[in-house]
This record gives structure tokens, C-alpha cells and sequence, in this order.
């Protein structure tokens, strides 16, 4: 398995596996964060590779010099894999490259349950922020 940037013919395969890992509204909100994020800096935006298949990506942003999680999904048939750490420890790497103050967990009531992989990736209850919907790529825009 190996972690590596988005490519844009990877777009379909990406928009596949979030459906099938997402729910309904979850996947709706976060292709519009993911549209917004590739806009602006798509080397925050990491897929897991494993023998040609995507099975897992993780979308990053900075705010305000702060680096930001903000969606980890992982194909259900590849989890517990440590698929999502190793997209989690490539983000953190970027994150850390761009010399961010801080690193944060976004929070939402989408990922509530994937929280146990950022703690076994070292991040805890101080690292997690449930401010999404005030980050730029969350933000709707002004009429």
C-alpha cells in the first residue's frame, strides 16, 4: 500500500469510494469541500493505493496557519488495515512541510467514529475541533 497525491484521473475512482464509505449527506457535503480544497491546493488531497485500486483518501486544508483533517475514508472492505494511519501520518507530513502552527481533527457528526484511528495515530481530545463548518472549504459562499 502506498499514500501519494491526487491525480485528477483519479477524480472517479475518489467519487466512487466516497459513496460507498459515506453517507448520503456526508457524501454530499464532503465533495463539495474536496471541489473547493483541489481548487485551492490539491496536494492536501492523499488517496491510498493498494495494487492499482484506491482504497482510501484523506482531505487536508489550512486555515488561518492551522492544518486541518477534514475527511478520512477508507474503502469498508480494506479497513483496519492501517490504510487510514498511513493517509493520517502522509497528511501530517504535508501539514508539517508547510510549517502549520498547529495540527487539528475536524469533528463533525460524520466522523465521529473514525476518532479511535486519529488517537491511535498519537492525536487527542485537545487535537479535535468540531469548527468545520467554519473552515474556507466548508464555508457556503456569501450572496
Amino acid at each position: 500500500m502506498r499514500v501519494r497525491s491526487f491525480r485528477l484521473s483519479d477524480y472517479s475512482l475518489i467519487s466512487g469510494l466516497l459513496q460507498e464509505a459515506l453517507s448520503d449527506p456526508c457524501y454530499k457535503e464532503t465533495m463539495q469541500a474536496f471541489a473547493k480544497q483541489l481548487s485551492w491546493d490539491g496536494e492536501l488531497v492523499l488517496v491510498a493505493e493498494e495494487q492499482d485500486e484506491l482504497v482510501g483518501m484523506v482531505i487536508g486544508t489550512i486555515d488561518d496557519n492551522k492544518g486541518y483533517y477534514y475527511r478520512l475514508a477508507v474503502a469498508p472492505g480494506h479497513r483496519r488495515k492501517g490504510i487510514g494511519k498511513a493517509l493520517i501520518e502522509g497528511m501530517k507530513q504535508r501539514f508539517m512541510q508547510r510549517k502549520v502552527k498547529r495540527i487539528l481533527v475536524t469533528v463533525d457528526h460524520h466522523n465521529e467514529l473514525v476518532l479511535p484511528v486519529y488517537e491511535s495515530a498519537g492525536y487527542n481530545h485537545s487535537d479535535f475541533t468540531r469548527t468545520a463548518n467554519r473552515l474556507s472549504i466548508v464555508k457556503k459562499a456569501s450572496m
